[in-house]
């Protein structure tokens, strides 16, 4: 997240703008939401989660030049972020794909029929996809998402039974802004992305979102309730912070 400070402008009594557009940065073409916000006395420039698009909130009646100008002297602070998001896309026979923190190579078998299914060929993890190769992506998320379900599933009501806390359901969601979530019924809602990291990173989400059935806040006592049912914690959050981006970067589109 980038900021400048500006001054507070008159506001007015016209609705309130959104701009979607472009912005080229080095060799990408990035999608650009520029939303004007009643409240807001600075320029505030953000990049999604997994680096495919860019956010930029301004206050009202800020004018288009001082934008492209907050752009251009910016761009090389973009420049750097984007740098760590592949322009390359693994979703392809050949490419790679982590499952459980696994590599595991994408094989297109060229039958139209036929599971998705992790399998070990001459010693080395081999994801082979079935079907038509434009609906590769498509199978990839659903094997994902099946894989994650199970695997979370399975953890989140462990854990919960060693609170003696009941979990009400259990949800697949791709969100952007957070991993996971705990209502105050007890739905429980994970990403299927983090299926992608290694078992420690996905036991430590199960854990915490579980922590939440009996501290629903992000106190000292929640924090030492998730130590307890994951005591790789640490480990897991400083995973999520370096690598977490790159799982949302990846297009299964």
């Amino acid at each position: 997240m980038f900021a400048l400070l500006k001054k507070p402008v008159r506001r007015s009594a016209r609705p309130l703008e959104t701009v979607k557009r472009t912005l080229d940065v080095g060799d990408r073409t990035m999608p650009l939401t520029i939303k004007e916000n009643s409240r807001a006395t600075r320029i505030t420039l953000r990049i999604e989660p997994g680096g495919r698009a860019l956010n930029l909130t301004i206050p009202v009646g800020l004018r288009h030049v001082e934008v492209d100008d907050f752009l251009a002297r910016h761009d090389g602070w973009l420049k750097t972020k984007l740098a760590k998001f592949s322009l390359d896309n693994p979703i392809r026979p050949g490419g790679r794909i982590c499952l459980r923190g696994v590599e595991h190579r994408i094989e297109h078998t060229g039958s139209l029929r036929g599971v998705t299914e992790a399998v070990v060929v001459d010693g080395q993890p081999v994801l082979r996809v079935s079907g038509l190769e434009d609906h590769m992506g498509r199978r990839i998320s659903t094997f994902l998402k099946k894989e994650a379900r199970r695997e979370l599933e399975a953890l989140a009501r462990r854990h919960a039974a060693s609170i003696r806390k009941p979990v009400a359901s259990v949800s697949m969601k791709d969100t952007r802004s957070r991993w996971g979530s705990c209502s105050w019924d007890g739905n429980l809602s994970f990403s299927w992305r983090i299926v992608m990291a290694p078992p420690v990173v996905i036991d430590y989400l199960a854990a915490h979102e579980v922590a939440h059935l009996k501290e629903m806040n992000h106190g000292p006592k929640f924090w030492a309730l998730c130590k307890e049912l994951c005591p790789r914690m640490e480990e897991a959050r400083r995973w999520l912070k370096t690598h977490g981006s790159q799982l949302h970067a990846i297009d299964f589109s």
